[in-house]
């Protein structure tokens, strides 16, 4: 039964129909990724969105840390950038010897690029307070947009990504993608490229390059060399920090780096966004030109698209599934814990089918929640036990079948001796958390508040304070339920009884607006006597 289970995935992950559905808003735009209708995909980009991934900047070399082997580089956000010696690219010389020459270029055209002296390459092993002593200006690009308190992570390997082929400067390499198996098509891609490549740019051709003719390959090759040649006159008298080229936004970026056959919709209510994305696709690609829609139907266009009710069900701490099963997902300060719970789930007597048949529905969906929160780092998942050692091969099998749509780099480790899986996944944007719940306000999120009698001893407790400190006239103000609780009997209620022990006239006013355990103290002038 269960290998069975595992080709339909297989088949379900290469017959995926994707939309995109784009929606612009004052505050700026949220995408969202359909595939077989099902959210996997929420990006937002805010309005006035700065250092996002593959934005370059001039920035100027702030601190360098020996112990860390790393740099602090001035970008132009609050905090510091970050620079690890790993990041610096083995062209790192190169680097700041093109940076400093276009800076300070004085020619109207700019210096031709091709016959630029490329410096030899950095060791690996090398310290970086030697490739940037005297504190330089270099050109950098965003490796990772700034995450809760920290900067923005930068790298010097600079890259810039086309349809079909990516640019990576000062140096003469041709790579063609792994996931391009045939030797011969292999072959006659570096035969292009190596026929229509520039010196000093070394060009790694993508997995969506395979088929295409040299015509194609050659236009998008040559919009990215244009690129370069305006990163190039944008340096040109150039004060760091500044932005030196912006990425694109991100609905054309999610379309240079997915749109394949599976797209069959891009609905966009925007007519600005809407007209930009129409010449992008006609662009890239003319023959998915009438798979983009205009939405102007006058509800909220997630609401129409089912999007609004996925993301309220998809980002709670509790995710439940579809045959009662649920999980618990927990974020600390080092990992991600991901618990597995069977729920009312029983499709039949057997445990481990049980099991095995609940875990492989979890599995989808854990691989559905990575994406769709962009959790990175360490997860662990705690599946249901199986004894089985073939049963927990397919499901690791399984996982990687699932997340094998996820552009994000990952690792999926077998299941340990116990019962956990590990998986590492990189994160390169602020993990997205949408709060679908409030803090109780009467427990702070404990679950448990006083009870009503240890309630009332706190009231009188207080009450006997404030009156040996002289107040007279005073009103207790409490939520109605406390009210009715208090003055329940005409003589022989509690606050009867305060007032025939403290010899004193109390008041009590019942306050809707309180919640259930809140109570405040007020003098005979109606001021608040803070306690």
């Amino acid at each position: 039964m269960f290998p069975s289970l595992i080709v339909s995935v297989k088949k379900k992950y290469t017959l995926l129909t994707k939309e995109l559905i784009i929606n612009a808003a004052p505050q700026g735009v949220e995408i969202a990724l359909l595939e077989d209708k099902k959210l996997v995909e929420l990006h937002s980009e805010k309005a006035d969105a700065n250092f996002a991934v593959g934005d370059l900047y001039l920035g100027r070399v702030k601190k360098l840390i020996p112990g860390l082997n790393a740099a602090f580089i001035e970008v132009g956000f609050e905090k510091d950038a970050f620079l690890h010696y790993t990041d610096l690219s083995p062209y790192i010389r190169s680097i700041l010897k093109f940076t400093h020459q276009a800076m300070f270029d004085t020619t109207e055209t700019g210096f031709d690029f091709s016959k630029f002296k490329v410096e030899p390459e950095i060791v690996k092993t090398g310290k970086i307070a030697e490739v940037l002593s005297g504190r330089p200006n270099v050109l950098v690009q965003i490796l990772k947009e700034p995450i809760a308190a920290k900067g923005p992570r930068l790298s010097c390997e600079i890259s810039l990504p086309g349809r079909f082929v990516v640019v990576t400067p000062f140096n003469d390499i041709i790579a063609i993608s792994r996931k391009i198996h045939s030797s011969d098509e292999r072959k006659r891609l570096h035969k292009i490229i190596e026929a229509i490549k520039p010196k000093n740019l070394g060009v790694i051709v993508r997995t969506a390059a395979e088929g295409k003719n040299t015509a194609e390959l050659h236009e998008d090759l040559l919009g990215l060399i244009s690129t370069w040649n305006s990163i190039q006159n944008n340096l040109k008298g150039a004060l760091p920090p500044a932005k030196i080229l912006s990425e694109q936004g991100k609905t054309t970026s999610i379309l240079r780096d997915l749109l394949n056959e599976d797209f069959n919709k891009i609905v966009v209510n925007d007519k600005n966004i809407f007209a930009d994305t129409k010449t992008y696709i006609q662009r890239i690609a003319p023959e998915k030109a009438d798979i983009l829609s205009f939405y102007n139907n006058g509800s909220p266009i997630f609401d129409s698209f089912g999007i609004t009710k996925q993301v309220k069900a998809a980002f709670g701490k509790t995710v439940n599934l579809p045959s009662g099963a649920y999980l618990i997902i927990e974020h600390t300060e080092a990992l991600h814990v991901i618990d597995v719970n069977s729920g009312y789930k029983s499709v039949s007597n057997n445990q481990e089918q049980n099991a095995m048949e609940t875990n492989l529905e979890a599995a989808e969906e854990i691989a559905r929640q990575m994406r769709l929160r962009d959790l990175g780092g360490i997860i662990v998942v705690d599946f249901i036990d199986m004894k089985l050692m073939e049963n927990k091969k397919k499901l690791a099998d399984a996982m990687e079948q699932f997340m094998r749509p996820d552009r994000a780099k990952h690792a999926v480790l077998a299941i340990s001796k116990f019962g956990l899986m590990q998986i590492t996944r990189q994160r390169m944007k602020p993990e997205m958390n949408i709060n679908t719940s409030e803090v109780c306000p009467s427990c702070s999120g404990t679950g448990k508040i006083s009870s009503t009698l240890i309630l009332e001893d706190e009231i009188e407790k207080n009450l006997s304070y404030l009156i040996m400190q002289k107040h007279t006239g005073l009103t207790i103000e409490v939520h109605p339920i406390v009210y009715a609780y208090l003055t329940k009997g005409l003589f022989s209620n509690r606050v009867s009884r305060w007032k025939r022990k403290f010899k004193q006239k109390i008041k009590v006013k019942e306050n809707s607006n309180y919640h259930l355990t809140e109570f405040h103290f007020f003098d005979d002038s109606e001021e608040e006597i803070k306690l």
